[in-house]
């Protein structure tokens, strides 16, 4: 039986702004920030210690993360930061958040012009990390990208995936998301790489990140939900893209996602009213128009029976 919630992680502050061109300053952040969990966002990404020169929109991380931490928030509510290496794991530790992310790819391409190391050499950077983290108790979430497709190599062996996504399991990840980074999947590929999935790390422990650039994330998250998957990443506005991807859209949009969910008696605790109202405030502080469907045009309003 299909589970009746669902938990959506919020990617706005992190892999939706740092893929944006305006670079957004701290209290503008802190101002997206207050509306998330105001739209009952309860695990949220908040910025990435990774290098300013590299990802200037992240500069700053250092002051968004610790005004975070010290905001008063509803109970149950979760923040991260994405760490690259043990010098990112330290400014987590400074900050005081109680999670963060690290990131692989499932191409070897991909993982060299992303993040200059090969997979492998990856691996060895998490493990600092992982010390680190286990010896000041933070949770360690994993991302595993370009798993339905890469914009160097194409296509991705699954049989990769799956061996990837289990070395972060076994490396002490308490979940893994799964992206599809440049929005190339689609459900019957999601249905294969889940089932796969499911073989070697428990489905509780699997989290689903899909980008919308043809129009099939909202198929591939259901995909992913009749698969027993509850945890999905989605990214208010649709707000992203990637670099490394000419034309790749952002996050499939928060709003979207739980306007199907609510639909079908899924609950994500979110209030769609309430992200459909900031829409325009959010495209003001963007500069440009978001790909987010619901977020434009809302809940139908009937214009009354024709007679």
């Amino acid at each position: 039986m299909a589970a009746k919630k669902v938990t959506i992680v919020e990617m706005a502050l992190r892999d939706g702004l740092q893929n944006e061109k305006v670079v957004l300053p701290t209290d503008a952040r802190l101002e997206i920030l207050k509306h998330l969990l105001d739209i009952g966002s309860r695990r949220i990404e908040v910025g990435a210690f990774v290098s300013p020169q590299w990802v200037p929109q992240m500069a700053g991380s250092m002051e968004v993360t610790t005004a975070a931490m010290k905001m008063k928030t509803p109970k149950g509510t979760e923040f991260s930061v994405l760490v690259p290496n043990e010098k990112g794991m330290l400014m987590a530790i400074e900050s005081g958040v109680k999670e963060v992310a690290i990131f692989a790819a499932a191409s070897e391409s991909f993982s060299k012009k992303n993040i200059n190391c090969t997979i492998d050499e990856s691996f060895e950077r998490f493990k600092p990390v992982m010390a680190l983290a286990k010896k000041h108790k933070i949770k360690v979430r994993g991302y595993l990208s370009t798993c339905f497709g890469c914009p160097f190599e194409g296509k991705v062996s699954e049989a990769k995936v799956v061996q990837l996504a289990k070395r972060l399991h076994q490396l002490g990840c308490y979940e893994i998301s799964i992206g599809d980074t440049i929005g190339v999947a689609n459900p019957a590929q999601v249905q294969s790489v889940f089932k796969k999935l499911k073989k070697a790390i428990p489905v509780k422990k699997l989290a689903a990140h899909f980008h919308d650039t043809r129009g099939t994330a909202l198929a591939n998250i259901l995909e992913a939900y009749e698969l027993g998957v509850t945890v999905f990443d989605a990214s208010m506005g649709g707000l992203g893209g990637c670099p490394y991807a000419p034309g790749a859209a952002g996050n499939v949009s928060t709003e979207d996602v739980a306007y199907m969910f609510h639909g079908m008696g899924v609950k994500t605790g979110l209030d769609i009213e309430k992200m459909v109202a900031i829409y325009p405030w959010l495209t003001e502080k963007i500069q440009h128009t978001l790909s987010t469907k619901v977020g434009k045009v809302g809940f139908l309003k009937p214009l009354g029976k024709v007679q």
